[in-house]
């Protein structure tokens, strides 16, 4: 339990230009809201800036926050700066399409001590792009990551999506050869889901696409996972890679290792954890959201209290989705887990060192069902 650590700050912006086919966060594809979202969002803040008085992270998520325009980013990074103190040397994060990143917005954000930029890349193939639903192409993605680096931004972090049908080991290498030679500072590579209730997810239902399958999922990942190591970057976590330890993403470490955080705006989720770990997340609705705001009121659907047993099996499956692992002591009530790590070994799961349990690159494409094994 990591109470000692500093906490992060989330701000979930949930407006879209439009929605991606396989994304399942809460999203409006409409920016009519922005101006009242905005207000809710500075009176969220009031209701917390006693309790969470200080960050050393910021992440602006979404949705796409480099929707908004520059006054609307300047007061929504105003806001922030006026209501909680930060760090000497904090992480400061935003999420961007390469369609709505401007150098206009990349100034703002500089000039308000963002540092870092979240780029959502996805794919450097056109037909990638059109499958998934995104609204830009490759050509505008390589010119939006060298406008991030013309601002300013040393630390650029580019996000990829790999399994989709439409691609082959061979047009994704082509894809990751291109990221590599503008050498960013983190590379985040998701495997492709077709999550209940989305527009893919739909078509799948309806026949029209498929999924490459478990064999072909392993293979990408197994293959991206080496090809990435081989050219300098950790495989730290699932789905992240980072040029090094001091680029591993410091605010999304914190959901990995249970340091409390603050989400502000729809749907955003919440950590505490003294007296006793507690979570909880606010409404999924803009309007909503703004209305309970409005009437003086917390935003917050539905909270829960963790038991010691919940939080421990929590701390096993997000700790063994990093290369940290588990620190072993963690293990001392639960007497099978000696027997469970032997038969993982043996498989060539993990590998125990310095008193930590960690998984191997064949124990990552299982980390999700590892947890409740180990804990019986």
């Amino acid at each position: 339990m990591n109470s000692q650590e500093i906490p992060g700050l989330y701000i979930h912006t949930p407006f879209c230009r439009s929605k991606c086919f396989y994304c399942d966060f809460y999203s409006v594809a409409s920016r009519a809201e922005i101006p009242a979202w905005l207000e809710a969002v500075r009176a969220e803040m009031k209701l917390y800036k006693e309790e969470f008085p200080a960050f050393d992270s910021l992440y602006l998520g979404g949705g796409t926050p480099s929707v908004l325009e520059e006054r609307d980013l300047a007061a929504l990074l105003e806001s922030i700066l006026q209501n909680f103190a930060f760090g000497a040397d904090p992480e400061m994060t935003m999420e961007a399409n390469p369609e709505s990143l401007s150098p206009e917005k990349l100034k703002t954000l500089r000039d308000f001590g963002l540092n870092r930029i979240s780029l959502g890349v996805q794919s450097l193939e056109d037909s990638d792009l059109k499958y998934l639903g995104r609204a830009h192409s490759a050509g505008q993605a390589l010119r939006a990551f060298e406008a991030c680096r013309s601002a300013g931004f040393s630390n650029v972090s580019v996000d990829l999506i790999y399994g989709l049908e439409t691609q082959s080991l061979k047009s994704w290498k082509k894809t990751l050869d291109t990221i590599l030679e503008l050498r960013p500072e983190h590379i985040s590579c998701y495997q492709l889901t077709f999550e209940k209730g989305t527009a893919l997810w739909k078509k799948k239902e309806a026949g029209r696409v498929r999924s490459i399958g478990e064999k072909m999922e392993a293979a990408f990942f197994l293959w991206t996972s080496r090809y990435l190591q081989r050219r300098g970057y950790c495989h730290y976590e699932v789905s992240n890679f980072a040029a090094g330890r001091e680029f591993l993403c410091r605010h999304n470490r914190k959901y990995w290792r249970h340091v409390p955080y603050l989400g502000l705006g729809p749907s955003a989720h919440s950590l505490a954890v003294v007296p006793q770990p507690r979570r909880w997340w606010n409404v999924k609705s803009v309007r909503e959201y703004c209305r309970l705001l409005g009437e003086g009121k917390a935003p917050v659907a539905g909270w829960e209290f963790l038991s010691r047993e919940q939080f421990d099996l929590e701390t096993f499956d997000l700790a063994l989705r990093t290369d940290e692992g588990l620190d072993m002591a963690a293990l001392k009530d639960y007497p099978q887990s000696q027997r469970v790590l032997a038969q993982w070994q043996k498989s060539g799961l993990v590998r125990l060192s310095e008193g930590r349990v960690r998984p191997t690159r064949r124990g990552f494409l299982v980390a999700d069902s590892l947890a409740v094994m180990l804990a019986g």
